[in-house]
């Protein structure tokens, strides 16, 4: 029987790979505009980024503008090399199809 890759139960989460697939293509993000891009509520964003940052997958900076609150992330080194690997170990269940 072939093996099967584990994938990254962090990244395995719909929330945490959508800001994290948003974050690839970004220099960085702020705080609402991934909220307007994932549809998330304001606490699960919240959750979900810390998760992120605690395995540090991205970088969080929290400072003012204008006197309001600003957040924005950044992908990390670690955090690009783990979505490569969540997606090249995805892609293996694809191809499991194909082999007899």
């Amino acid at each position: 029987m072939t093996q099967f890759k584990e994938l990254d139960p962090i990244l395995h989460s719909q929330l945490r790979l959508a800001i994290v697939s948003l974050l690839i293509n970004v220099e960085s993000a702020e705080f609402n505009w991934l909220l307007e891009k994932t549809g998330a509520t304001n606490g699960n964003l919240s959750i979900q980024i810390s998760k992120l940052k605690e395995k540090g997958y991205i970088d969080v900076n929290k400072s003012f503008r204008n006197n309001y609150p600003l957040t924005s992330c950044s992908i990390t080194k670690k955090g690009l090399e783990a979505f490569n690997n969540y997606i090249n170990a995805l892609s293996g269940y694809f191809k499991r199809g194909d082999e007899s």
